[in-house]
């Protein structure tokens, strides 16, 4: 063995000796956390709530829906403040990569699926806006609905 190779064995082993032992029971634990992410398979869905005018946490957030929807789970959209900007038609779009695709297409195709997508009721007519300016698909939320959906079981809440 030259010294190189040496000293290299010397200090994999001086690490190994530093690496802190696994506590007792830890095989325990992690059997014991299988349940918690079996737990999360029990979920419903998602009720996503978009605020940000930003388009790539709008994007993220759209992307994380349609993967929800595609893994079988519900998901509902509620559209508030520069988030509402979305639903409307004729509001810029930014299209994004890899996908190559804005956010407002992002959410006519989760439309597409039967996702309920709502905008907030102070939106329309706080931007002087009426249900007629939104695109197809997405309609103005009721505040008992809205609460009672947010409260469902099994229901996750996403807030961008």
């Amino acid at each position: 063995m030259n010294r190189i190779t040496k000293n290299f064995a010397k200090i994999a082993l001086l690490g190994l000796l530093f690496l802190p032992a696994a506590p007792a029971g830890a095989e325990e634990k992690a059997l014991a956390s299988q349940p918690a992410s079996a737990a999360l398979d029990a979920t419903r869905g998602l009720f996503v709530v978009i605020t940000e005018a930003d388009p790539m946490t709008q994007m993220m957030a759209l992307v994380l829906s349609t993967q929800t929807v595609e893994q079988g789970k519900s998901v509902q959209i509620l559209l508030c403040g520069p988030g509402g900007d979305l639903a409307m038609q004729k509001s810029s779009q930014v299209m994004m990569k890899p996908l190559n695709k804005s956010p407002q297409m992002l959410l006519q195709g989760l439309i597409a699926k039967g996702v309920v997508v709502e905008v907030c009721p102070l939106y329309l007519p706080n931007k002087g806006k009426k249900a007629e300016d939104l695109i197809n698909g997405v309609s103005v939320a009721k505040p008992p609905v809205v609460a009672k959906n947010l409260r469902a079981e099994g229901i996750k809440l996403f807030t961008f």
